[in-house]
């Protein structure tokens, strides 16, 4: 089974469709048990850094996250999802992010561009990465969002997309994956991404 964590922020229907279009039993559930006993874990998200983080601790989730994340389990970030795994966020300054990465996110640079940051952009990314695997060249998937992250260590970085400036838009340690980009989204890429993502963990 999947767990698909709910505390309160939205496209988490969006996410759940896709895993199940996939073959995949993915639950949406604030159940900090069912969190921790799931086969995989998904932590999505849209809107602010600081209501999210807030969120999480309301419902008493915030240890549940990163005991999932620690697990050992397939874990799967997503937008905000990946941001909260970082420290902090200029977004929300003096908020507590999760910690699970060193560092923080950044709003995206002014070079001329929109921000948000909404539409489809190519990746470079990790080939050993195991959820990018027979994603094919040059691949398009789908962004929304203002913010970027800023890593401590870029050894954790998966892949990168150019928007005005080379940014890292994925991460990937041991069992632990996010994208700042929504592979429910992605048309087939984001799919194959979702589901190697699922096989890692036996097929769920």
């Amino acid at each position: 089974m999947i767990a698909i964590i709910d505390y309160g922020a939205g496209n988490l229907r969006s996410v759940q469709k896709a895993c199940e279009f996939l073959g995949a039993d993915a639950r949406i559930t604030s159940d900090k048990s069912e969190i921790l006993s799931a086969d995989e874990v998904i932590l999505p998200g849209v809107g602010a850094f600081g209501n999210c983080m807030q969120s999480l601790g309301a419902l008493g989730l915030t240890d549940a996250v990163r005991g999932a994340a620690g697990s050992g389990k397939p874990f799967l970030g997503i937008c905000l999802g990946l941001q909260l795994l970082f420290d902090e966020s200029e977004e929300s300054e003096g908020a507590a992010g999760l910690g699970v990465f060193s560092g923080k996110n950044v709003r995206l640079k002014d070079c001329g561009l929109k921000i948000p940051h909404i539409g489809w952009n190519s990746l470079e990314y990790d080939k050993n990465c195991p959820i990018f695997k027979g994603i094919g060249d040059d691949p398009f998937v789908y962004f929304v969002h203002s913010y970027r992250i800023a890593p401590a260590n870029e050894s954790v970085v998966s892949a990168y997309t150019e928007y005005g400036e080379r940014i890292p838009v994925a991460v990937w340690r041991d069992n632990i994956f996010a994208t700042q980009f929504h592979p429910e989204k992605s048309g087939d890429v984001g799919l194959r991404i979702l589901q190697n993502f699922i096989e890692l963990g036996g097929g769920a």
